[in-house]
């Protein structure tokens, strides 16, 4: 195991930051069971600490609460971090197309300017900071021409409150209505040994255009970690509870292809997760794996993976067991 950890550029604007980035989705809470903040917090710190400088957020991970644990935690460090946070999903008007529910309240899909130039503001606000590294829009709104939610973002660009733009869970069609612009520098879509349709879609385009891509899921939720036991029962709003992918076999089949890897990983020195996170940013055309922790020991075995390289040998190990083990979750 090399002992640096893998940096990389986002796209080509000069920023770089760590191939592995700190997911905090379940930090935030929402649809995770809820959190524990303290530990969230620490989790965070650990991330830095460990050498991870990418740190990836959003409003609506708990409305408002992730960017906020966030903001706490890099106090003090901010000159350590990439940040990443989104816009486009809102609470704060009727605007756009309603998407889902969160703790009572509407959320929609809107990426009209004066959404945007809202949101930032909250974003910049929660997090304590008086600028964005990467702003990415969340999810698509068929309201609102991308070309117009660019010019707004190029606004906020020229500002100086943000520093690169992204969009995330796109179709081909949108992606390519984002490279006309001139102006996208990444894009955040779900990739993992389970998800890998992106391979044949968004990939062939983002890459030849210099365009950098984060996966998000990279560890399908945790199942891929091998330790969510057959036994394990989801508390309150975890969405794992009502997922296929976590049924009882599935979960099997996960800890089978765990067991296939406990070699390799014992040679490597690493976990099965680290050699999962150093398969997938070392896949063609992914730039950023983003993963998610809840505490500090999830977080520095997460970071160990930026500095973990794996041979054709180890890659050809995991694939086998990937086909073996992990071709019948659906």
């Amino acid at each position: 195991m090399s002992h640096d950890v893998l940096t990389r550029e986002i796209g080509r604007t000069g920023i770089m930051a760590s191939a592995v980035g700190l997911g905090t989705w379940a930090i935030g809470g929402w649809m995770w069971g809820g959190t524990d903040e303290a530990a969230a917090v620490r989790a965070i710190e650990a991330s830095v600490e460990a050498g991870i400088s990418l740190i990836d957020t959003a409003p609506a991970y708990g409305l408002g609460r992730s960017e906020e644990l966030v903001g706490k935690a890099i106090a003090g460090r901010r000159d350590k971090v990439v940040i990443a946070t989104k816009c486009g999903l809102n609470w704060h008007h009727g605007k756009g197309n309603r998407f889902f529910e969160e703790a009572g309240m509407p959320v929609h899909r809107y990426l009209g300017a004066d959404g945007i130039a809202y949101e930032v503001e909250q974003s910049l606000k929660r997090l304590a900071t008086d600028h964005i590294d990467l702003y990415i829009t969340h999810w698509q709104d068929p309201t609102t021409p991308i070309a117009d939610t660019m010019e707004a973002l190029f606004r906020l660009k020229a500002e100086g409150k943000i520093r690169a733009i992204g969009a995330s869970n796109l179709s081909p069609d949108e992606l390519s209505a984002y490279l006309a612009t001139g102006g996208l520098d990444a894009i955040q879509e779900r990739y993992s040994m389970l998800d890998r349709g992106i391979e044949q879609t968004l990939l062939p385009m983002a890459e030849p255009a210099g365009v950098s891509t984060l996966s998000y899921s990279s560890l399908a939720l945790g199942l891929l970690t091998g330790k969510v036991s057959a036994a394990r029962v989801f508390e309150g709003d975890d969405q794992r509870a009502a997922d296929p992918r976590f049924s009882a076999e599935n979960r099997q089949h996960a800890a089978d292809f765990a067991a296939a890897l406990a070699p390799l990983a014992a040679a490597q020195g690493a976990s099965v997760a680290q050699l999962v996170i150093a398969w997938t940013i070392q896949r063609p055309g992914i730039t950023f794996a983003l993963c998610g922790a809840r505490d500090p020991s999830q977080a520095i075995d997460n970071a160990r993976a930026a500095s973990l390289r794996l041979d054709a040998a180890a890659l050809a190990l995991i694939d086998a067991a990937h086909a073996t083990h992990l071709a019948a979750i659906r």
